[in-house]
């Protein structure tokens, strides 16, 4: 223990500071620029056929290149990876506040995905390489828990104010203030422990498989909503990613220096983490969905408003995840946290499935929101950090990336899926009433939200299946600091360097 204090850098807690600021401006660009769509799209007269694609280059791009951002991180070393990602993706956004037209927009919103697949891994392990004490370590993975959940309810509210009193171009320019304020503090205060790199070679045909194959999975998703899920395209991108990735999956079982060692897959926790995460954020993503439709569309809310409904929600999350998840995660085993905080956000998603043209915000709305976000505060801060206790160091960014993975994915299943589902829903009700319809603007609204409540009974189920495989994978102790045995990590080739020596 002594050599682990004297190792700790001591200005980690002010790198901390830096580090949730670049994580909170990734994860809140997510829904920001949803809000802005609508006047963007006026202002660049951007078709409705290309409009999805604000959405879907960001994500493609993301999503695609995580795996590969992660490596990189642990080849080029975090802090350099998470400087260089911070001023792309500063430039990229000012970039797209400055568009003129629909290519501008939608390739400004390529190179934030790009940048966006070097910082996000990059930030997060950097906080695993440099909170090793199991105590701070709780801390700092419980703020960066709470901003990795809440941060797309932030980006709704910056969204709808920036919108509705400035000019949809701010949802870009307000990065570049975060990015340099990041920038200057990484420079200052952010170092990293000098044998925590991976010199090895890059894997070319592991990255050209994984982004191939990745990018055809979340594409299919997009295309799924908008063609269908029999569509000839959607199976075909479909079939193209599995066997992609399953070629991907053979390839790094035989490479010398694969992209991503299969001993950070393999490890039942961190499978556990990954898959429950997953399919949490499919379940979160309903809820921003859907629940900004109801309140914008039905109960006509403007975007200001919509956005601060979200609020008490932020602050439960950040409650479950600071002074529950934290407090408790070095005494009581992951699981018993990540579980039940899945279990309580279903409760909350469960009450959305009772929405109707005039429910109420203080009597049905609040009350599910602050179940949804202490459920998710409480489940997001051991998921964080599990996900990479344990691996070694110079696997910390690829783990990190996994992460990343995992919600990127998620949430591209999610707004495909559930939005299928619920439009399915909304056209089935809307042809049995439509006969016996008093008022057209009634049904309309009516068959709307019959659609939102069957979407959510959906996210309902997800969110118990995340709880099962919480409980029933996760299967390591407190993370109160054993080196691999804390994570179950049996084999010798999983045992940490004393730099990660909890």
């Amino acid at each position: 223990m002594p050599e682990m204090a004297k190792q700790a850098d001591p200005r980690r807690w002010k790198a901390l500071i830096f580090i949730a600021l670049a994580q909170l401006m990734v994860v809140l660009d997510a829904t920001i620029v949803n809000i802005a769509l609508p006047s963007a799209q006026e202002s660049l007269h951007i078709s409705e056929g290309n409009k999805q694609w604000v959405i879907t280059a960001y994500a493609l791009a993301f999503g695609g290149l995580l795996l590969f951002g992660g490596r990189l991180a642990d080849l080029w070393g975090r802090r350099q990876t998470f400087i260089i990602g911070l001023l792309g993706f500063a430039a990229a956004s000012a970039l797209g506040g400055a568009a003129v037209n629909t290519g501008m927009l939608l390739g400004a919103r390529a190179l934030q995905g790009v940048f966006g697949a070097l910082l996000a891994p990059a930030a997060l392990s950097l906080l695993a390489v440099m909170f090793t004490d199991p105590k701070e370590r709780a801390k700092a993975f419980g703020v960066f828990g709470a901003i990795a959940g809440g941060g797309g309810a932030v980006g709704l509210i910056l969204g709808g104010v920036l919108t509705e009193y400035m000019d949809w171009r701010w949802t870009f320019y307000v990065n570049i203030p975060f990015a340099a304020v990041a920038v200057a503090g990484a420079i200052m205060v952010i170092t990293e422990p000098s044998d925590s790199r991976n010199p090895s070679k890059l894997d070319i045909p592991g990255v050209v498989l994984a982004t191939t194959g990745l990018v055809s999975l979340v594409y299919g998703f997009t295309r799924a909503e908008e063609d269908g899920w029999t569509a000839g395209a959607t199976i075909g991108l479909f079939i193209a990613a599995v066997v992609l990735l399953a070629a991907f999956v053979v390839v790094e079982g035989r490479v010398k220096n694969p992209l991503l060692p299969l001993r950070v897959l393999t490890e039942r926790n961190r499978a556990g983490v990954y898959m429950s995460l997953g399919l949490a954020v499919i379940g979160m993503f309903g809820l921003f969905l859907f629940l900004t439709y109801y309140l914008q569309i039905v109960k006509d809310y403007s975007p200001v408003t919509t956005g601060l409904a979200f609020l008490p929600m932020i602050a439960t999350m950040i409650t479950g995840s600071t002074q529950i998840g934290a407090r408790l995660m070095t005494r009581v085993p992951p699981r018993l946290l990540m579980g039940p905080g899945f279990l309580v956000a279903a409760l909350g998603m469960g009450l959305l499935t009772q929405l109707d043209t005039d429910s109420s915000y203080v009597g049905l709305i609040l009350p599910a929101m602050l179940l949804l976000g202490l459920g998710m505060g409480t489940a997001f801060m051991p998921a964080m950090s599990l996900a990479t206790h344990g691996v070694q160091p110079r696997d910390a960014g690829i783990a990190s990336a996994m992460v990343n993975t995992s919600q990127q994915v998620g949430g591209a299943i999610g707004t495909a899926l559930l939005n299928t589902i619920a439009a399915s829903a909304t056209t089935e009700y809307f042809k049995d009433h439509a006969q016996g319809a008093t008022s057209a603007k009634s049904l309309q609204l009516t068959a709307l939200v019959e659609g939102y409540t069957t979407a959510i009974t959906w996210a309902v189920v997800i969110l118990l299946v995340a709880s099962a495989i919480a409980f029933t994978f996760v299967n390591t102790g407190p993370q109160s600091g054993h080196g691999a045995a804390a994570t179950g990590d049996g084999a010798e080739d999983d045992v940490p360097v004393p730099v990660m020596a909890h």
